[in-house]
């Protein structure tokens, strides 16, 4: 074999290696997507609320890159009404999810098998998930974020509680987020 075919033999094979260990490393980064939302998009017409024609139900999600040492996942969606500011005001929270077993790494459309604990609706009447309904022509912007946890989120209960709402859940998360991955989409 001659020296520069072996050469570009060589440089071949650790290029190979190069792509196969970037790919490996390219997924380790948390990412939550959806089958049913696009980055930025609008809202799909059946996960509308009901008074919109939607079936009211909660997007189907996937997350792929989950981090080492990962006991449990978070989930909060939220939207800021206008008038209000981030870092500042609290949003308006459409969905508030804890207690995500650590092996899952979907939610199907629904949450049919009811993962996790849920805590209050938007509008604080019971527990569960609140489809986006945006008054008439007004487009809002919605971010569900999932959050990976080092831990159980031990002062939140073990069951769904209409007592926790943005402000418990968010203090619940501090000190305990490996890492986080958001969607955004508009409705």
């Amino acid at each position: 074999m001659s020296t520069p075919f072996r050469l570009a033999v060589g440089t071949a094979f650790l290029a190979l290696l190069n792509c196969i260990a970037g790919g490996v490393a390219a997924e380790l980064v948390f990412t939550l997507t959806s089958p049913a939302l696009e980055e930025g998009g609008r809202l799909p017409a059946d996960l509308k609320c009901t008074r919109d024609g939607g079936e009211g139900v909660s997007p189907p999600l996937e997350w792929t890159g989950v981090p080492d040492g990962t006991k449990s996942f978070a989930l909060i969606m939220h939207h800021y009404p206008r008038g209000t500011i981030k870092g500042r005001d609290a949003p308006s929270h459409y969905w508030l999810l804890w207690n995500i077993p650590a092996e899952t790494t979907a939610i199907p459309k629904g949450n049919p098998a009811s993962l996790g604990d849920e805590g209050s609706d938007k509008d604080n009447n019971r527990t569960g998930y609140t489809p986006p309904c945006s008054p008439g022509a007004a487009v809002h912007e919605y971010t569900i974020t999932l959050y990976a946890l080092d831990a159980a989120l031990e002062i939140l209960p073990n069951q769904d509680s209409n007592a926790v709402d943005w402000a418990k859940m968010t203090a619940a998360l501090t000190g305990n987020v490996i890492a986080q991955s958001s969607l955004t989409f508009q409705n």
